[in-house]
């Protein structure tokens, strides 16, 4: 990694030579702005607004503007001049506890490399002294024409140091916080709890930019001359104000959906409730079986669904399917049921049997009515 800035760590008596070197890196996607006409870049440059001419890098220098307007020049002579004695070194001026550094106040983060050999042992001393202390230092140190406030702690086996905002420059929270006197219920809390424990903990190297992902992709798509659709936007409630706990209720069910959390007793675990069946005659319990087979094959239809990218919920073939093939496999039924009946009828001897057999008969359908003919014929002989 390339250092942006040499100098020393001033610790006490000690000197640590140390390279500066960039700890984050940016990887925001970055656009330039075109002619929409025809597609021509469009360029900033630098005029002079007395004489209107382009002016080169070589030509522009610092100037401070006065109240009035008026343009003070500041050359790099005078700024080097100036009594600065963190120039070229981070001066530590205090050991302190981590959880004294408001995070407010954090900014850029850098790595401090130990520049050359014999700046090896004392940069050691050091980090080891700041590990088993549990503390931070505290330190100032200049870097692009300004001096500004540092802390540095361990990261492994590296010291890093954060750039630190000075105290008069983060802002009071005035007006941040809601007005009046908010009253929150136990039983709000409690919800709120649950749903933090069914969030969890998550592993911070798994996390990334979608939104990046998703330009890239675009960016992709257009290169190859494909048509990109839209999206669907997601329901995010419009900030309407709705029953909080209804909203965290179903956050806590839609948290345990999405990890697979089983809910206790509310329905909502993707699992069905199994009943016993209670026999009452042979008639209703051949009913209440085949009601019950088809909601079986419904219900099992019904977990085929699925949701596409775009928002879109589509049912397989499956469903259609089970549905159909239940009446037919009903019918069936009836038609053996009814041919027993039938069969049972053709050994009586007795008119009002006879009389049963054919109400039965015309009930159950023209194709059981075929069937049970040539027994009445044979009863009548």
């Amino acid at each position: 990694m390339r250092s942006i800035w040499n100098g020393a760590i001033s610790f006490g008596l000690v000197s640590i030579p140390i390279k500066l070197v960039n700890a984050t890196e940016n990887h925001s996607i970055s656009f330039r702005q075109i002619h929409l006409a025809d597609g021509g870049r469009i360029r900033y440059r630098k005029v002079c607004e007395l004489d209107e001419e382009e002016v080169s890098g070589g030509e522009i220098g610092k100037a401070y503007e006065d109240a009035d307007g008026t343009m003070i020049p500041i050359t790099d002579e005078d700024l080097a001049q100036l009594p600065l004695p963190t120039a070229k070194t981070i001066e530590i001026v205090a050991f302190v506890p981590a959880d004294r550094i408001d995070p407010l106040q954090m900014d850029a983060a850098y790595y401090l490399s130990a520049n050359g050999v014999p700046a090896a042992k004392p940069y050691t001393l050091l980090r080891e002294a700041l590990e088993r202390s549990n503390r931070v230092a505290v330190a100032k140190y200049a870097l692009r024409g300004r001096e500004r406030l540092g802390m540095l702690r361990v990261v492994d086996d590296v010291i890093a140091m954060h750039g630190l905002l000075w105290p008069d420059e983060i802002r009071a929270p005035q007006d941040a916080a809601p007005d009046g006197d908010i009253t929150v219920r136990d039983a709000e809390l409690d919800l709120a709890d649950a749903l933090m424990d069914t969030l969890g903990e998550v592993d911070m190297d798994s996390l990334h930019d979608d939104y990046r992902e998703a330009v890239e992709e675009l960016v992709a798509a257009k290169a190859a001359g494909e048509i990109v659709l839209p999206a669907e936007p997601e329901d995010t409630g419009d900030g309407k104000v709705i029953d909080l706990i209804a909203a965290l209720e179903n956050s806590v069910r839609a948290a345990r959906k999405s990890r697979n959390v089983e809910s206790d007793g509310d329905g909502d675990s993707g699992m069905a409730d199994v009943h016993p069946i209670e026999k009452t005659s042979s008639k209703a319990s051949g009913k209440t079986a085949r009601t019950t087979e088809a909601e079986q094959t419904t219900g099992t239809a019904k977990k085929t669904t699925h949701r596409t990218p775009t928002g879109k919920t589509v049912t397989r073939s499956g469903s259609s399917t089970a549905k159909k093939s239940a009446p037919k496999s009903t019918g069936a039924k009836k038609s053996t049921s009814t041919t027993k009946k039938s069969a049972g009828s053709a050994g009586s001897r007795t008119t009002a049997k006879k009389t049963t057999t054919k109400k039965r008969t015309s009930s159950s359908g023209g194709t059981t009515a075929k069937k049970t003919a040539p027994a009445r014929k044979r009863t009548s002989a």
